[in-house]
């Protein structure tokens, strides 16, 4: 059997020993003959880890930083200045009709005191278009006209770019629906003014129809709220074109005029508009309210018996905007910034009519 040696602690005197042999083999003196990679590698040995440590911590925290700060830009979180020339105030229709001088000068003395408040939101386009837009203006109409203005007057430096949020790009829906959805808070948009940008979503396909588009664009308003605009919308589409003061119509004439266009009476209306050149919104009103007084169906006195008399609609020309055939079928004309309308109403209209309509149609414009 192997006697095992036993171990015993080293003594002072051989720690001391130990130690001294140490310093010896590691001072600068004993290193002169190494290579100088050699020696920076030594001397940068005891520092590498704390240095190492410290790079990483700094490495991992701006990554974060980005990503933090690509999120919020995604989520179009972010303010930034962007030189007014590159915001296109066209890129969408804008609801609000007309802007009061009074209240814009008002806020142009506020922005030049206090500096812009609050930012105006906008979203990148497609493609930067020749005037040099690479923007489209979603709200902040009246903001950014005002900071224009400033601009014009003073021509001032500050007054070239302005303070906006980029908003993600969504679809045309939820760009029309943020842009009502602003001015209502802000302030109220007019009977006609809810109408008319309903019409205009559904018909730059934003919307199927004029129907789902006042019920998107207004669903937080109740359901009489939402009819009004049904029924102002209907005065959009039919007199749009001809009235001179349609922010003037107040609640109660615009139903009852949307009431006599339900009735059918679009043509006389029509004609009562072109027929006269109103210098305000009452002589306007006037000409409209005489014409539907001549549409008005009294009720027949019971004491006279009898059958009521059955009035036939006219067939041929009603005038000369509009055609009626002896099927029921009412053709309208009428023409817009993009070319001419054809409008056809009727129960007899259906899809195969429509094709050999658009048939001949085709044949009378080919060479």
């Amino acid at each position: 059997m192997v006697k095992r040696k036993r171990l015993e602690a080293p003594s002072t005197a051989d720690l001391d020993r130990i130690e001294e042999q140490f310093r010896s083999e590691t001072s600068p003196r004993s290193m002169r003959g190494l290579a100088p990679i050699a020696q920076v590698a030594a001397d940068s040995a005891a520092l590498s880890s704390a240095e190492d440590a410290e790079t990483r911590a700094s490495r991992a925290k701006a990554e974060a930083d980005a990503a933090r700060l690509q999120e919020a830009q995604a989520q179009g979180l972010l303010m930034t200045e962007i030189p007014l020339f590159e915001i296109d105030e066209t890129a969408m229709i804008r609801d609000r009709m007309t802007l009061g001088e009074a209240e814009l000068t008002e806020l142009r003395l506020s922005i030049a005191a206090h500096g812009l408040r609050l930012p105006i939101e906008v979203f990148e386009l497609d493609s930067v278009s020749s005037e040099g837009h690479r923007y489209g203006l979603l709200s902040g109409y009246r903001r950014l006209l005002a900071v224009r203005g400033l601009l014009e007057l003073t021509e001032a430096e500050k007054y070239q770019r302005i303070r906006a949020i980029v908003r993600p790009r969504s679809g045309v829906d939820a760009a029309f629906v943020a842009m009502v959805e602003e001015n209502e808070v802000r302030q109220e948009l007019s009977h006609f003014e809810r109408g008319r940008i309903a019409v205009i979503a559904a018909n730059q396909g934003a919307f199927t129809n004029t129907e789902e588009a006042v019920e998107k664009l207004f669903s937080s308003g109740s359901r009489a709220k939402r009819s009004k605009v049904r029924s102002f919308a209907l005065v959009f589409e039919e007199l749009g074109d001809m009235l001179e003061f349609p922010e003037a119509l107040t609640e109660r004439r615009g139903l009852k005029l949307a009431n006599a266009l339900r009735a059918g009476n679009e043509s006389r209306l029509r004609n009562a508009l072109a027929d006269r050149a109103p210098a305000d919104a009452e002589e306007e009103w006037a000409a409209l309210e005489e014409a539907i007084a001549r549409t008005e169906v009294k009720p027949r006195d019971p004491a006279r018996g009898g059958r009521p008399s059955v009035r036939k609609p006219a067939v041929g020309w009603i005038d000369r905007y509009t055609i009626r055939t002896s099927t029921g079928v009412t053709i309208r004309r009428g023409h817009d910034s993009k070319g001419h309308i054809l409008r056809l109403e009727g129960s007899a209209v259906d899809g195969e009519v429509m094709d050999s309509l658009m048939q001949t149609i085709q044949q009378l414009l080919e060479p």
